[in-house]
């Protein structure tokens, strides 16, 4: 199965917070899931850790490049074409890190 991690459930998985629930963190464990990240959960993840929302155990990128790794999660790359889709959905609510 592919994953999409959305910002939210890559910080609660590593930071191991009991706001994920136990399903979803038995399917990011499964080995045989293909783990996706967003570069845009990293941009979010550094602003928020820029105005002292978020912190975490290690300098942010290496951070970062350690829990990648660590659970075997691919960079997802933001290019044109998925922000030109973007452009067209239709709007269900506001930017979801407002409240984060």
């Amino acid at each position: 199965m592919r994953l999409l991690l959305d910002t939210h459930t890559f910080i609660w998985f590593v930071t191991n917070s009991p706001k994920l629930s136990v399903i979803v963190r038995s399917l990011i464990e499964d080995e045989n899931n293909e783990k996706l990240l967003s570069t845009a959960s990293l941009w979010e993840m550094a602003i928020k850790q820029s105005t002292g929302k978020l912190s975490f155990s290690l300098p942010f990128r290496e951070f970062i490049e350690q829990q990648l790794s660590r659970n075997s999660t691919e960079l997802l790359n933001i290019n044109l074409d998925h922000i030109t889709v973007v452009a067209t959905l239709p709007f269900h609510h506001r930017d979801p890190s407002i409240g984060f």
